[in-house]
């Protein structure tokens, strides 16, 4: 194998680094959010916890009438896997509201 030069080297990075210094920063402004949660008992109690991560479109696009052990592992998949900060007592609660009402 033949070593490479370290005058291409230095071209190369310096042909890689480039791109960066001329990028622009970029801005955009969200959409004001227009999904709602549905009303019912709890609902609150998971407006409080679920739109800290996500919109309620979020639980909108997910299957109708899955039930209580559905919803309940979805609760607990997004406090222990995607680390949403929900208390342990508000588990179940969450999960009787979007069973009772998607």
């Amino acid at each position: 194998m033949k070593p490479v030069s370290a005058k291409i080297l230095l071209v190369t990075a310096a042909m890689l680094g480039g791109g960066y210094a001329l990028a622009d920063t970029l801005s955009y402004e969200l959409p004001d959010e227009t999904a709602e949660f549905k009303p019912g008992p709890g609902v609150e109690l998971a407006q409080a916890n679920c739109v800290a991560c996500h919109s309620a479109d979020y639980i909108n696009t997910q299957p109708p009438k899955k039930g209580h052990d559905f919803w309940e592992a979805e609760v607990k998949k997004m406090k222990n896997t995607y680390g949403a900060p929900i208390d342990d007592a508000d588990i179940k609660g969450i999960a009787d509201y979007l069973s009772a009402t998607y």
